[in-house]
């Protein structure tokens, strides 16, 4: 049985699209070609690369001083399963962009159930979270094989994945992480604000405690 978390949450009521009109954010857009990756190794960097890891160094920084646990906890895997719950999704993260995507809130099936248990970390190229970190704005994906450019994805076969809503964890102009859910069915096209504003507003609780409280998390 879950624990309760002792912080208090925003996370509202999950929307009913019947019922409600969901009003625009205004960090979500169309979909926006990504910067190339970084590639460690190479003997020449790019500028591009350049930015790149000068954003990262400035990402680590921020983790640091704020003091954001880059280990799992208790309150984070709540909130990823508050969020999977509320979705209706198998899967829930809360992820840093540390060496690699480090879930410190984790979500994931029974291990009875028959579907893939997920491990905390994952490739930096790997899954939707590094386009949600480029571009700093929320990617809702209600099928993954309606758009060409994310069809193609290591998770796609690794997980099984056909649906993905996530959001950027931004402090200081910098994207330091997301949260995500993913599933192995896609969603109707109607369900999607819905579904973004769950995630969105995961988002925002997150946020709140890792600029207020941090250290005590």
């Amino acid at each position: 049985m879950m624990t309760h978390t002792p912080y208090p949450t925003t996370l509202s009521p999950h929307p009913d699209p019947a019922t409600r009109l969901l009003p625009p954010r205004p960090d979500y857009d169309v979909i926006v070609p990504p910067p190339g990756a970084v590639r460690p190794g190479h003997d020449t960097v790019s500028g591009e690369q350049a930015h790149a890891l000068a954003e990262q160094a400035q990402r680590n920084e921020i983790i640091n001083r704020l003091g954001i646990p880059t280990q799992a906890t208790q309150y984070f895997d709540h909130l990823a399963t508050d969020m999977a719950q509320r979705t209706g999704f198998l899967y829930g993260m809360v992820n840093l962009f540390l060496g690699e995507q480090t879930f410190i809130g984790l979500h994931n099936p029974p291990t009875d159930s028959g579907y893939l248990i997920v491990d905390r970390t994952m490739n930096l190229d790997h899954g939707w979270c590094p386009e949600v970190v480029n571009r700093k704005k929320a990617l809702p994906l209600h099928n993954v094989h309606a758009y060409h450019r994310f069809s193609s994805n290591y998770v796609v076969d690794a997980v099984g994945v056909q649906s993905y809503f996530g959001a950027p964890l931004i402090h200081d102009g910098i994207a330091v992480g997301t949260v995500c859910v993913i599933d192995p069915d896609p969603r109707p096209l109607d369900d999607a604000l819905g579904l973004r504003d769950i995630v969105l507003d995961t988002r925002d609780t997150v946020m709140q405690a890792i600029t207020t409280h941090a250290t005590r998390l």
